[in-house]
């Protein structure tokens, strides 16, 4: 499997690193606007994929510090969507009880 991934174009890497890099600015430009909020689980999904691809364009060309920011929004991404989905479905359970 490794050897299918690295037989792909060393560009195609790039291409996924700088659309991750456009989510990214996307994410931050409509947190900005107001048009997601930091509470919402659509802004650490976003993250989350941005990250990734980040992560993964760096393939052929790996920076250490770099991989460690990656991995690090996508550990805390997760860890905030598992949150919020909990905070969801206890918030559903109580008005089930109510």
């Amino acid at each position: 499997m490794f050897e299918t991934i690295t037989s792909l174009p060393p560009a195609l890497f790039d291409a996924i690193g700088v659309c991750g890099f456009g989510l990214y600015v996307l994410n931050y430009t409509m947190l900005t606007f107001h048009r997601v909020t930091s509470h919402c689980k659509t802004y650490f999904a976003i993250n989350l994929v941005a990250a990734s691809m980040v992560l993964t364009g760096m393939t052929f060309s790996f920076n250490l510090a770099s991989a460690l920011i990656q991995m690090f929004w996508i550990g805390i991404s997760i860890t905030a969507i598992i949150m919020r989905f909990r905070a969801t479905k206890g918030e559903a359970m109580s008005a089930d009880l109510a």
